[in-house]
């Protein structure tokens, strides 16, 4: 008579488990990690001459309540770090200010030597949206704004 499994029977089975005793150290984990290497964009610098001014005001807003409109020389209008024409600027800063409760405030960053038509235009687009709270970053308050940093 043939012994069958060599007479030796396996007290412990092996379970068809997946063990989750550690789950919430991993989840724990992964939540460090993308919090840790998570890299917030800022708006981007555009190239433009600065104007000039003898006096600035300091805005006393939180960063997240100031949208920049880049304004270059050629007309060409950047709001976070996208190239919009003249006409779409109150259809992309209606919903945003609405958004906000209107607490944003909109400071328009334009070059130096920018005409006065492209200026205009976009102060009307902005009243045509609805905005209230506009500035004109300049040099002076540039500096300023870095020297907090």
């Amino acid at each position: 008579m043939s012994i069958r499994g060599g007479g030796l029977d396996r007290k412990s089975k092996a379970s068809s488990e997946i063990p989750n005793s550690s789950m919430a150290d991993i989840a724990f984990l992964l939540l460090i990690f993308f919090m840790v290497s998570t890299v917030f964009r800022n708006d981007k610098e555009r190239p433009i001459t600065w104007a000039a001014a003898a006096a600035t005001e300091k805005i006393d807003e939180k960063a997240k309540n100031i949208l920049n409109i880049w304004v270059e020389r050629d007309g060409s209008i950047w709001i976070n770090d996208m190239n919009y024409p003249m006409e779409e600027v109150s259809d992309v800063v209606a919903p945003l200010y609405a958004r906000s409760e209107r607490h944003l405030v909109i400071s328009i960053r334009g070059d130096r030597e920018t005409p006065y038509s492209f200026m205009d235009a976009i102060q009307k687009e902005l009243v045509s949206a609805g905005v209230v709270r506009v500035v004109f970053a300049t040099e002076l308050e540039r500096q300023m704004t870095r020297a907090r940093r």
